[in-house]
């Protein structure tokens, strides 16, 4: 397929794909992942197809497809968008709102603050969190205890 040929049908079928992905994921940011996926889908496709009308059922039976996958995924089924994690944040009676505290977490250096965000807010365990970022459980477990120090200075810092 020539990228003139994939302008084309973007043109025509974007907003069919991209309306089909949101009926089943209702989140507009995964709906434009899907629409993404099944055009560069199409661009790598080696099939022939016989008219426009066979593009496009293609198109929309591809889109059905990934966004069925999306909804049966782990990390949809088992995550929390970040808007709301605000409200599934823990404060202590220091009187630290939701948004500070994962706003503290975000200043941690990256490999802490992403243990303690995933252990904490998302819910998963040493053993997942280990699997999903490729290192030991005792590696984890390190840097949750590193990342917990380093928040308790943190906040401290910050109300002194």
């Amino acid at each position: 397929m020539t990228d003139s040929e994939l302008d084309r049908y973007m043109r025509l079928h974007y907003t069919s794909v991209y309306s089909v992905a949101l009926c089943y994921c209702k989140i507009p940011a995964d709906a434009d992942d899907i629409a993404q996926d099944v055009f560069l889908s199409l661009y790598t496709h080696t099939g022939e197809f016989r008219d426009d009308e066979h593009v496009k059922a293609w198109l929309l039976r591809c889109a059905v497809n990934r966004s069925i996958n999306l909804l049966r995924s782990y990390r949809r089924r088992f995550s929390v968008p970040l808007e709301a994690a605000e409200s599934r944040t823990y404060t202590d009676s220091g009187g630290d709102s939701p948004v500070e505290l994962l706003k503290q977490i975000m200043r941690l250096k990256r490999k802490n603050g992403i243990v303690l965000y995933l252990h904490y807010y998302e819910e998963y365990t040493v053993s997942e969190i280990s699997a999903m970022l490729g290192i030991s459980e005792a590696a984890v477990r390190s840097r949750l205890l590193r990342g917990r120090e380093q928040l308790k200075k943190l906040l401290e810092s910050e109300r002194n």
